[in-house]
């Protein structure tokens, strides 16, 4: 069974809804935790739509578990990684437009850009991993970039109908395998709910899923303690 970051920007975007000072992601963080979570995910957007500098900074303070910061590969993110110290970063592709991240990163064209960037925060002994389609060029890049994990792009499996799932599961299994024999440690996330982690959280060799919105979105309703716990049990093998 993998463990379960539990990501809460959306705490914050509720929060930033209104310019207020609630509801709080630091709290919501210690809850989590409090529901089992093994890790605390955010995402320091360039734009700053949820989660702030602020919080970043408390939350390195306050979780008990570990810091997974996803952000940007740009210098500015760099520099604040290398000040917050997290013990992951997970380098994801950003667009300001978007509603949420809309796919992998394309290794294959910003390779050169990345590698400096992956070794230095290296150097200060944080784990990156590289946020990518479930492609075997993509997982071959990784091992190239010397990452230490990958997070698989759940999205097309998560939105897809029946076949369409089922295809998407099978391409997943085997980029877990193919990382697995080159020696990159796997993640997974984006779009997984309480209906569909399961198949997910049975594919051997993925160490950890990332799951935010479904989980903040049930919180709504019975608390995110309570929320964290149901996610579990559903990952849980059968």
């Amino acid at each position: 069974m993998p463990t379960l970051g539990v990501n809460i920007d959306h705490i914050a975007t509720l929060r930033e809804a209104r310019k207020a000072k609630e509801p709080d992601p630091i709290a919501a963080a210690i809850l989590a935790e409090m529901g089992g979570a093994d890790g605390i995910v955010v995402h320091l957007r360039e734009d700053r739509r949820h989660i702030q500098d602020r919080d970043l900074r408390i939350l390195r303070e306050i979780i008990q578990t570990r810091l997974d910061l996803e952000m940007a590969a740009t210098d500015e993110m760099v520099k604040i990684a290398l000040a917050i110290r997290p013990e992951m970063v997970t380098l994801v592709p950003e667009k300001r437009q978007e509603l949420t991240t809309e796919g992998g990163l394309d290794l294959l064209s910003i390779q050169n850009r990345l590698k400096p960037m992956i070794a230095r925060l290296q150097e200060e002994e944080i784990i990156v991993s590289l946020f990518i389609e479930p492609s075997e060029e993509q997982i071959r890049a990784a091992k190239t970039l010397s990452a230490d994990f990958i997070e698989i792009h759940t999205g097309q499996y998560a939105n897809g109908q029946r076949r369409e799932r089922k295809e998407a599961c099978s391409r997943i299994i085997h980029a877990v395998q193919l990382a697995s024999q080159l020696g990159i440690s796997v993640n997974a996330g984006h779009g997984l709910d309480y209906e569909n982690v399961a198949a997910i959280a049975e594919i051997p060799g993925i160490e950890e899923l990332n799951i935010g919105h479904s989980i903040i979105a049930r919180a709504v309703l019975v608390g995110i303690a309570s929320a964290v716990q149901e996610m579990k049990l559903r990952m849980r093998p059968v």
